[in-house]
């Protein structure tokens, strides 16, 4: 169901709430294709919610011209722990221009376990303008494990406080002296988080 202008009428919105609610695959399906992106949105909430997402739907979602869509769709991928897309696609979403779209494309190459993104994901952490995406991207490496991101995620302990905070996090998944001495230094940071997440940490060792 087409609408023109740049709203759709809030009975739309009622039916495919409703829709959601009851898994009606059949209106939500035909809703994917709205030329509205808060349609498309609510249409993949209610057709992921039905288990009812091909591989293929996963990846046009991702690739929709809308960063709002986009971002739901990894959103959505990352709540489940896993990644329907190639890793080719979602790498190309870690560069995505919307920071919050970057960020979501970390979200999931840490819940699923993408190793191939470690490359993207170092470059997100040392790089990237916005704090958000760095924050993110430290976590995923974290997650991931690889002993070859463990210098870029000790680097991150000079980074803002909310980086820092997460690079202690994402340490819990490494040993080693150098780790040891980095948490040494983080015990003593300005930010009393920081130095609260060291606690927490080599309490639970």
């Amino acid at each position: 169901m087409a609408h023109s202008g740049d709203t759709i009428p809030d009975t739309y919105i009622m039916e495919l709430v409703a829709a959601c609610l009851r898994g009606d695959v059949a209106v939500l399906r035909e809703a994917l294709g709205h030329t509205h992106p808060r349609a498309r949105i609510l249409a993949l909430r209610g057709l992921a919610r039905a288990n009812d997402l091909t591989a293929a739907d996963w990846s046009m979602l991702c690739a929709d011209t809308d960063a709002g869509v986009r971002r739901e769709t990894l959103s959505e991928m990352g709540s489940r722990g896993t990644c329907h897309i190639s890793s080719a696609q979602l790498i190309a979403l870690l560069g995505d221009a919307d920071p919050l779209v970057a960020e979501a494309a970390a979200y999931v190459a840490g819940e699923g376990d993408v190793t191939e993104c470690e490359a993207a994901l170092i470059d997100m952490v040392t790089s990237h303008d916005d704090s958000r995406c760095r924050e993110t991207a430290v976590v995923a490496l974290g997650m991931l494990g690889k002993d070859s991101s463990r210098s870029t995620i000790v680097a991150a302990l000079v980074d803002k406080p909310t980086v820092r905070r997460r690079a202690i996090v994402a340490l819990a998944n490494f040993e080693g002296e150098d780790v040891e001495e980095a948490l040494d230094r983080a015990a003593d940071d300005r930010d009393w988080q920081v130095r609260s997440a060291v606690e927490l940490l080599r309490r639970n060792d």
